[in-house]
């Protein structure tokens, strides 16, 4: 059988504009990609409004949300998001969602990689965390793929739908990264 091969060089970021809320609204929309989140699936007017506040949120003095359209060829496929949750101590989170017609592919250990370099390299924090489902083991496994380090579990920390979940903490520090580029 022959295997798909994807070109990660086809592989953008860039600022969200209006009209990508088309996009967005094609993949958070699938119940599949919120089963681990505490929004969707989305209505129309869910996508519009996350696109909406993302473009307000890089016009406040001293952004701390920093999200962006990745694109796959050209395509609008999924979202990458550094929030800067501590400037003082030079501390930031990292989240990302694709599209599941691009899960397994790679593509998420490369948005994961390159919001690590922005972190770092662009913003100059020094210690980058991210959390997860502890069922999620796509993600997790994404996590210890880009250098993060297990810490551990947060109990009860994330009220979803159905009641709430743990989140397992995953971290790195700047002098422990290894830029892949």
């Amino acid at each position: 059988m022959k295997r798909n091969t994807w070109d990660k060089s086809q592989l953008k970021w860039r600022e969200f504009k209006e009209e990508d809320w088309k996009s967005v609204h094609e993949y958070a929309s699938q119940p599949i990609v919120c089963t681990y989140q505490p929004w969707g699936p989305n209505t129309i007017d869910d996508s519009k409004a996350f696109v909406d506040q993302v473009i307000k949120d890089r016009e406040i003095d001293h952004r701390t949300r920093f999200a962006f359209a990745i694109l796959y060829k050209e395509k609008v496929i999924g979202t990458g998001e550094l929030n800067i949750d501590d400037a003082v101590n030079l501390a930031g989170v990292i989240s990302y969602i694709l599209h599941p017609g691009y899960w397994g592919k790679g593509l998420g250990t490369e948005v994961a990689n390159r919001l690590l370099q922005y972190g770092f390299k662009e913003m100059g924090l020094h210690r980058i965390c991210a959390t997860c489902d502890p069922g999620n083991t796509g993600s997790a496994r994404i996590l210890t793929k880009v250098g993060m380090k297990k810490e551990g579990r947060m109990r009860e920390n994330l009220y979803m739908k159905d009641g709430w979940r743990d989140s397992l903490l995953f971290s790195v520090l700047e002098h422990e990264w290894t830029d892949p580029f």
